[in-house]
């Protein structure tokens, strides 16, 4: 993959293990200083990748480094190789043993087309007159991973990325398939209750479906198992729980990154029509697509519908929301549209629809919803509530919203 800039190896040896798994490849220009000079070959070199070895003697010299690439434009990769339990939030983690000098190369190139699809994007909005802009605070706190296991592993990875981010737990491996067919996620982690037959069967699948061979996927240390798979994002990771979550974040944190980036680039394509935040429509698209919709059906005499989904109060944040409403951007037809409206609430229009269809809809989605949400509260039970509103002669967009606000047809979900 080509990139502007050098990529950087850092290490206090000479001759080390990191220089000659990359140099072995001859892909990339490298550039090998020492921890004491990496700060400044940093702002000297402005490379396209830092990659770092002898970490357990670095930490203090790490967690500067990954401070000062934090914040770099386009996304600059910081991958460590053999990290501990100590890892900065965006250096990625790359465990050597047992793995080819390819490996490491199918970890940076993965690294590397995200930050490709950040120049793109920084290059599309400074010659763009769209309103789309990139949502500010780290892209972990966006981020939904599946947590799959059965094994006494389990409630403590549940609570350390829980914490961080959201999370869906799956006992087995058919409602992970089930979770990953039905919505987009940031990265898949693996506890224990697993066999080493099931485990191979299921990366397997994973490396072979493009939609998830770039997804994170660490795996809680199983004996036997060998990281030979085409995942270039898959980590076997030995230690507590604590630790497989250290090493979790940083890789879904880039995923979670170039979600938002994609997000972003599809509300450049459509003009900023779409909120990059949650992949539908704007409020200020909505309303004027809204008021066409009305106008031009009336004049049809077809029939047209709205659906307000919103939950109970408490039961929801700011990020369980969003996630609602990418999951909802999923499953809509293409004749449908929806936003995000102030409230919080999804309000979705459906077109060509009667009360009758648009009533068996809602209850579709909202059961969708129900069942592939995560909830912050293990113990709380997420209950969507629709509310439907249809279109009679003579309304108007104002008074159908009065309507669906006021007084609606609810629908069972």
């Amino acid at each position: 993959m080509s990139q502007q800039g050098p990529i950087i190896t850092v290490s206090n040896r000479e001759g080390h293990a990191l220089a000659d798994a990359v140099a072995q490849v001859k892909t990339f220009p490298l550039v090998d200083v020492n921890w004491p000079d990496a700060v400044d070959a940093l702002a000297r070199l402005r490379p396209a990748a830092v990659l770092v070895s002898d970490v357990e003697h670095n930490i203090a010299a790490l967690a500067d480094l990954a401070r000062r690439t934090a914040g770099d434009e386009p996304y600059l990769p910081l991958i460590a190789l053999d990290p501990g339990a100590t890892l900065p939030r965006n250096a990625i983690p790359f465990t050597q043993a047992g793995r080819s000098p390819e490996r490491l190369v199918h970890r940076l190139n993965a690294a590397l087309r995200v930050r490709a699809l950040h120049a793109t994007l920084i290059r599309r909005l400074s010659n763009t007159r769209t309103a789309t802009r990139m949502p500010t605070n780290d892209p972990i706190e966006d981020a939904t991973v599946l947590l799959l296991g059965r094994g006494a592993s389990y409630p403590a990875l549940s609570v350390a990325l829980g914490q961080q981010m959201g999370v869906i737990g799956a006992l087995s491996i058919e409602a992970a398939a089930k979770h990953l067919n039905a919505r987009e996620l940031d990265g898949i982690i693996v506890g224990d209750g697993f066999t080493l037959r099931v485990l191979d069967a299921f990366l397997t699948v994973l490396s072979e479906d493009s939609r998830f061979r770039n997804l994170p996927v660490v795996v809680a240390s199983s004996p036997g198992l060998l990281a030979d798979y085409d995942l270039p994002n898959l980590e076997i990771v030995s230690g507590e729980p604590r630790m497989v979550a250290v090493h979790a974040v940083p890789l879904i944190r880039q995923q979670a990154l170039e979600a938002r980036i994609s997000r972003a680039l599809k509300s450049i394509d459509v003009g900023g029509l779409l909120d990059p935040r949650t992949g539908l429509l704007t409020n200020e698209a909505f309303n004027r697509d809204f008021e066409t919709a009305v106008t031009e059906t009336q004049a049809r005499g077809a029939g047209l519908s709205v659906a307000r989904i919103t939950f109970a109060r408490g039961q929801t944040s700011e990020r369980m929301r969003l996630d609602a409403a990418r999951i909802l951007s999923r499953l809509m037809r293409r004749m449908d549209f929806a936003t995000l409206d102030d409230t919080g609430a999804i309000i979705v229009v459906f077109a060509e629809t009667d009360l009758r269809n648009a009533h068996m809809i809602a209850r579709r989605l909202g059961s969708v919803l129900k069942h592939t949400m995560y909830s912050e509260k293990r113990d709380q039970r997420l209950d969507p509530q629709v509310a439907l509103a249809t279109m009679m002669p003579g309304d108007t967009a104002s008074t159908i919203f009065a309507r669906l606000y006021t007084d609606p047809h609810r629908a069972a979900s």
